[in-house]
C-alpha cells in the first residue's frame, strides 16, 4: 500500500493533483479541498489510499491521515465505494462526518450528491458503531467543535481552487460570480452547494472567456 507520497506537485486539475516522487508523476484523485490547498512548484504530502480494481489503479490523495483513515472506514458500508466516499469528505470534513452519524443527522448525509434519503438512514445504521465521536470532544463542546472545523463557504473553497490551479484572483472572482446562481438554486434545494461541480462550471465559464 502506498501510505503518502511526499514531493513537488508538477500539475493540478479540477478534481486530480500531480505529485513528483523520485523523477515519476503520481496522479493523485483529491477532494476540492485538498486540491486548494496546493500550488504548482511547491512542496506537498498527502496521505494516500490505492483503490485496485480489474482495470484500473487509483490513488486518492488526503490532507492528513485521518481524512485517508475515515475514507477507507466509508468503504466499509454497502454501497460506499471510493468515489462517494471521496464526495462525502468533499462536504463534510471528518469530524463534520462524525458528527453527522453519532447524532443521526439525515439531513447533513442527503446534502451529499448521491446519497438519497433511504441511503442516508441505511449509512446512519451501519456506521455508527465505525466512525465514532468527534476526535478530542463530547457533548455540546465536541458539536461546536465538529461545525468550526468543518468545510469553508463554497465561495472560498472554489475560489481557493482556482487560484491553486494557477488562475488569477480577479479571474477566480468573475468565475465565482458566474456560478453563484448554480450554487443558490443547490443550497435551496438541498441545503449544500455542490463544490466539484461547481468547480467544473467555473472552469468552463474561464475558458470561454479565453
Amino acid at each position: 500500500m502506498i501510505a503518502f507520497v511526499s514531493g513537488p506537485v508538477a500539475a493540478l486539475a479540477p478534481t486530480t493533483a500531480v505529485v513528483e516522487v523520485g523523477g515519476v508523476g503520481m496522479a493523485v484523485q483529491c477532494t476540492p479541498n485538498t486540491l486548494a490547498g496546493l500550488r504548482v512548484g511547491e512542496q506537498a504530502r498527502l496521505a494516500t489510499s490505492l483503490v485496485v480494481r480489474e482495470d484500473s489503479l487509483t490513488l486518492y490523495g488526503f490532507a492528513d491521515d485521518d481524512e485517508r483513515q475515515v475514507f477507507e472506514l466509508l468503504q466499509t458500508a454497502s454501497g460506499v465505494g471510493p468515489r462517494l466516499a471521496q464526495a462525502m469528505l468533499g462536504v463534510h470534513s471528518p469530524d463534520a462526518l462524525r458528527l453527522a452519524v453519532s447524532t443521526g443527522d439525515e439531513k447533513a448525509l442527503t446534502a451529499v450528491p448521491g446519497i438519497g434519503k433511504k441511503g442516508a438512514q441505511k449509512l446512519l445504521l451501519e456506521l455508527k458503531d465505525k466512525l465514532g465521536q468527534p476526535l478530542g470532544s463530547s457533548g455540546l463542546v465536541g458539536q461546536q467543535r465538529a461545525v468550526a472545523t468543518g468545510p469553508a463557504p463554497w465561495t472560498d473553497q472554489l475560489t481557493a481552487a482556482l487560484v491553486g490551479l494557477g488562475y488569477a484572483s480577479r479571474e477566480a472572482e468573475e468565475a465565482v460570480a458566474a456560478v453563484t446562481p448554480q450554487a443558490e438554486a443547490a443550497l435551496a434545494e438541498t441545503g449544500s452547494a455542490p463544490v466539484p461541480q461547481l468547480l467544473r462550471a467555473a472552469l468552463q465559464t474561464l475558458n470561454r472567456a479565453r
